[in-house]
């Protein structure tokens, strides 16, 4: 049997093939591993299991991202954050629907009275015809002024307090100066006293 002669130039172009091939193997491996790291960092806080699918990458490699796959969490927890914001902002909007004082009942914005209870949950102005809060005291659409209480209209001249008069400063009196009553004078040493001598 003859020896087969391989030319030297096929030899070199098969070792630059495998040398990108294994230099290709690696870098696929270490990126699978970085990915690996990153993605479970993005679906875990936990640092255990952030480490444990490093390595089962790193030493199984494709088979360990395989095995990645299957066992890891289904959402991020950058979607978690957002569905925790979207349950809150509607468990808010819930809140924040109105409520009849009454009875409890959901109600609607535009709704004068309550259906089930009839408690008046709003005024209705009388010169252009919007619903107002039963705490308002004048429209805010016509500025019609409107009495909380009866939701009828009513006229400026409640809405001016009364205005009050100063009190008048009492007349200042002139006060008369202290009397100064006189000391008597003090005996003289040596003088009988005048009364005493009599």
């Amino acid at each position: 049997m003859p020896d087969i002669q391989i030319p030297g130039i096929v030899i070199s172009v098969l070792e630059i093939v495998l040398a990108f091939t294994g230099a290709f193997i690696v870098a696929l491996w270490i990126s699978m591993i970085v990915w690996t790291f990153r993605d479970a960092r993005s679906r875990s806080r936990d640092a255990f299991a952030i480490l444990l699918a490093t390595l089962m990458t790193l030493i199984f490699g494709p088979l360990g991202v395989l095995l990645y796959f299957l066992l890891r969490p289904q959402v991020t927890l950058a979607e978690l954050y957002e569905r925790s914001l979207e349950e809150e902002a509607l468990l808010q909007d819930l809140e924040e629907r109105e409520r009849c004082p009454g009875c409890s009942r959901v109600v609607e914005n535009d709704w004068v009275v309550c259906p089930d209870c009839h408690t008046q949950l709003k005024n209705t102005c009388v010169k252009c015809g919007k619903s107002l809060h039963l705490r308002w005291g004048v429209c805010p659409y016509c500025a019609t002024p409107v009495s909380p209480a009866d939701g009828m209209p009513h006229s400026h001249e409640d809405d001016v307090p009364e205005i009050l008069s100063p009190p008048v400063p009492a007349a200042l009196k002139p006060v008369a100066p202290p009397e100064i009553v006189p000391e008597p004078p003090e005996p003289v040493v040596g003088e009988p006293d005048p009364e005493t001598a009599e």
